[in-house]
């Protein structure tokens, strides 16, 4: 017994050792793909650095973000927490069967109403001329977090706040469109596939006409959330799916920050992280959408953030140039060197969850 205890401890040394040894020989790796976020470096060391502490703190942290086997280890702990410990979460993420979702509570006013001052210098300076629309999307907390024991926000009271800090703007109603199931299972965004519904009411409420006929088409790659690596739990990945049409194929966008003229889907990032980067590009300040089988010559201004990315295309079948700004990346008091206001519809399309943490907003 003896003998067989002093063995197990020698080849547990010998593991740990040569995991040692492997995070001292192995590239750092400079992102994490589970994660969506980039990892701690070696820190340099410098005279001010050791003796103010700041590289030990750094250092512990890059020896935390690029230990080797880091996301088995951390798979391993997100399921002895949840499964064993009973805990109801993992790294603010619970699941609810199949989907996971954010635990976003409570409610920020400070949040919201630093929103409600950035649309308002927005309506201020460029909008008076403009019929101005507000929809609201609810994130996948608002249908499952409630109703399966978690803390909630108080959706009610921010969507009052909403109203009553946009007056200039007629509201949709969206909530009632929407259930758990129309959003991915391991990400925060909608799936385009189940929202026809909302772009046919948004298009009502505007006086566009609602989208047409549509082929859904799979995109073969499986489709691996946020959710999917911040939880580290056993999940299936999604399918994604692209609705098509005609009048989808010949629509051009153009991005203001590279100067390029792409399709509405950019196939080109069925290569990259993140998956849902197809619709649009992914993260862009400005882009606009030229139709040319538009109907009518009307044009509409959309205030969004990465949701819209995924919805706006299914509401240009009435628009000859629909254009979209997201604020997170371009400061409101830049727009008048870009766009000219003339009195275009505008749209603001924003989640609960960007308005809860509405300091990315310039």
């Amino acid at each position: 017994m003896k003998k067989t205890r002093t063995v197990l401890i020698i080849l547990l040394a010998l593991f740990w050792l040569g995991l040692a040894a492997w995070a001292w020989v192995r590239t750092p790796d400079a992102s994490s793909n589970w994660e969506r976020r980039k990892l701690a470096q070696m820190p340099k060391i410098t005279t001010n650095s050791l003796f103010s502490g700041t590289f030990m703190s750094d250092f512990e942290s890059y020896t935390q973000d690029q230990f080797p086997l880091r996301n088995g280890f951390r798979r391993l702990k997100s399921e002895f927490h949840y499964f064993v410990l009973r805990e109801l979460d993992n790294n603010g993420i619970a699941l609810a069967g199949d989907q996971a979702f954010q635990l976003e509570y409570p409610l920020d006013q400070a949040s919201v109403s630093h929103a409600l001052k950035c649309f308002q210098s927005l309506y201020d300076t460029y909008l008076q001329d403009s019929t101005v629309y507000f929809a609201l999307v609810p994130d996948k907390a608002y249908y499952l977090a409630a109703g399966n024991g978690y803390p909630a926000m108080d959706y009610v009271d921010l969507t009052a706040q909403i109203a009553d800090g946009t007056p200039w703007a007629t509201h949709i109603d969206l909530t009632g469109l929407l259930s758990a199931d129309d959003y991915y299972a391991t990400d925060t965004h909608w799936r385009q596939e189940k929202i026809l519904p909302v772009a046919q009411a948004i298009c009502k409420a505007m006086g566009a006409e609602v989208p047409g006929e549509f082929a859904t088409n799979a995109v073969e790659r499986p489709f691996t959330g946020v959710y999917y690596g911040q939880a580290a739990l056993p999940m299936q990945p999604d399918t994604m799916y692209l609705l098509k049409s005609d009048l989808l194929d010949d629509c051009r966008v153009y991005d203001y920050e590279t100067g390029e003229t792409t399709a509405v889907y950019d196939m080109t990032k069925l290569d990259s992280k993140d998956l849902y980067d197809v619709y649009l590009s992914g993260a862009r300040s400005l882009l606009t959408i030229e139709n040319p089988n538009a109907a009518t010559g009307r044009e509409l201004i959309v205030f969004r953030d990465s949701f819209g990315s995924s919805m706006v295309p299914l509401l240009a079948n009435d628009y000859a140039k629909v254009t979209l700004v997201d604020l997170r990346y371009i400061r409101s008091d830049y727009l008048g060197k870009f766009l000219d206001f003339h009195g275009q519809d505008v749209l603001f399309l924003y989640s609960t969850l960007l308005l809860n943490n509405s300091a990315a907003i310039k």
